[in-house]
């Protein structure tokens, strides 16, 4: 082989495998940081992993949110109006947040059912659905307000 092919093909194959390798290591650091969004509806049905960091979205069913008297503790149950799943959050709540709105939880599932929250989205107006919030409503057949369409 020609000195000068064998220094292009030799070039060729350490970017092949250099990109390789670099797309590797991005996927595997990624990976961890998926978070996958799910319905009331699969998380109560089981498709939902526990112990992953997943989003549940819906409405705060209305007279289920519990404050702890002694710390920033909050429960509450997210629906899509279908089923219901129990949330926990320790934290300061967005101002937004309340009951008969649309929020985002995310967190952990634990083997119990309930979602271990870190984090909680609300709505910023009251116009504003979440689109995964909007389509898990639609798709269990119901409007934003939760009326049945």
């Amino acid at each position: 082989m020609h000195p000068v092919r064998r220094q292009r093909l030799l070039l060729v194959l350490f970017v092949v495998l250099f990109s390789s390798l670099a797309i590797g290591l991005v996927s595997y650091a990624l990976r961890g940081n998926i978070n996958l969004f799910y319905p009331p509806v699969d998380v109560v049905s089981g498709k939902a992993p526990t112990g992953h960091s997943i989003r549940v979205g819906g409405m705060v069913e209305q007279g289920s949110v519990r404050r702890s008297e002694d710390s920033l503790e909050v429960s509450f149950m997210l629906t899509d109006y279908k089923a219901s799943v129990p949330v926990v959050y320790v934290g300061i709540l967005p101002d937004l947040f309340g009951e008969e709105q649309g929020a985002v939880a995310s967190g952990m599932l634990d083997s119990e059912g309930v979602l271990q929250a870190t984090e909680i989205l609300a709505k910023h107006d009251e116009n504003y659905m979440p689109p995964e919030v909007a389509y898990a409503l639609e798709n269990a057949g119901f409007d934003e307000k939760g009326k049945i369409k």
